[in-house]
């Protein structure tokens, strides 16, 4: 599976908000598996997911830019990269994002030659310690090149995402030895916008 990341520096957020539910299309495209998205600070973070490459590559040939130019002139910049997925935090990022509120993306840059341990720990430390937190309902783990890592969390509610925060996200980051791990991390908090949601046609992993 594959998992895209997108941001957009929107200089008209009514207008880039309405272009938005243009995205609607990609239901019953071959291949697409689900589309999500919201306001993080101060950008626009979507994330799509696509059950393998040819399908993907043949959208993007084909419907793509018909569908996008309905957001032109709504935004000063975009940045789209494309990952692929490495594991499921819990049952995996959830299809039906009607009790998610928002999701916690971690971009995360990983020294050379700690990959293997950045993955392990995600198996062996951070999956079950996210899981067992209330209100977390699932997330994904996806790779792009050796050393560049995307996590994404589906949360609930705020309070959920803030108890994680307060009271198991620093032992977990000591458990886990983060700071050997990573070069470089970035992130947000992703307000999720219910029109932005795009559900895709579950397709049965290989």
């Amino acid at each position: 599976m594959l998992v895209k990341w997108i941001t957009c520096w929107a200089s008209d957020r009514a207008a880039f908000d309405q272009g938005q539910q243009a995205w609607a299309e990609l239901q019953g495209v071959p291949g697409f598996r689900g589309q999500a998205g919201g306001w993080g600070t101060g950008t626009a973070q979507i994330f799509g997911f696509w059950s393998d490459p040819d399908r993907y590559r043949a959208f993007m040939e084909r419907d793509h830019d018909r569908i996008a130019a309905t957001q032109s002139g709504t935004f000063d910049q975009v940045r789209a990269r494309v990952f692929d997925h490495r594991l499921d935090i819990g049952g995996g990022f959830p299809a039906d994002l009607t009790a998610v509120a928002l999701v916690r993306l971690a971009h995360c840059q990983v020294r050379p030659g700690r990959q293997d341990h950045f993955v392990r720990t995600q198996i062996e430390v951070w999956n079950p310690g996210m899981t067992a937190v209330s209100g977390m309902c699932g997330g994904v783990v996806a790779q792009s090149g050796d050393t560049e890592f995307l996590v994404l969390s589906a949360w609930r509610t705020p309070a959920n995402h803030q108890h994680y925060l307060d009271e198991h996200f620093g032992a977990l980051r000591d458990r886990a030895a983060l700071t050997t791990d990573l070069a470089g991390i970035t992130g947000d908090v992703i307000t999720l916008e219910p029109a932005w949601t795009v559900s895709g046609r579950p397709v049965p992993e290989i």
